[in-house]
This record gives C-alpha cells, sequence and structure tokens, in this order.
C-alpha cells in the first residue's frame, strides 16, 4: 500500500499508550490496533481529527505517502 501509517511513532513521540487513546477518542482498541498495524482500508475523516486532537498533531504526522516504486 502507499500509504503508510505512523500512529505508533506519535504514541511514542507523546508517550501515550494506545488504551489511553482509544479511551480518550472513544474507539475501540481493536480498531485502533488494526489501524496502527495498518490494516485498515480506510479512515474516517471524525477518527482522524479525534486522533490528531488528542495528539496534538497532524494528519500528515500520522499518514505518509510512499510511492510504490521506491
Amino acid at each position: 500500500m502507499a500509504i503508510e501509517i505512523r500512529l505508533d511513532m506519535m504514541l511514542a513521540k507523546r508517550k501515550m499508550p494506545l488504551t489511553e487513546l482509544s479511551n480518550r477518542i472513544g474507539i475501540s482498541m481493536t480498531n485502533l490496533s488494526l489501524l496502527k498495524t495498518g490494516k485498515v482500508k480506510g479512515i474516517r475523516f471524525s477518527t482522524l481529527e479525534a486522533i490528531c486532537r488528542e495528539l496534538d498533531c497532524q494528519p500528515g504526522d500520522i499518514l505518509e505517502y510512499i510511492p510504490d516504486y521506491v
């Protein structure tokens, strides 16, 4: 996939466990874990907004485009 999810890096930078983020934004641990490992096909803007709000970051800090040809 050409979009890499770097949620784990932002969580580490903010020293926040996944369980705390889950509780703060009201998304299940299972869904956040799937997102963190890149096993999802999409993300709702409302979810992305909530993650960015709680981690005090921009969407580009979590999502990165990596061309397939690299």
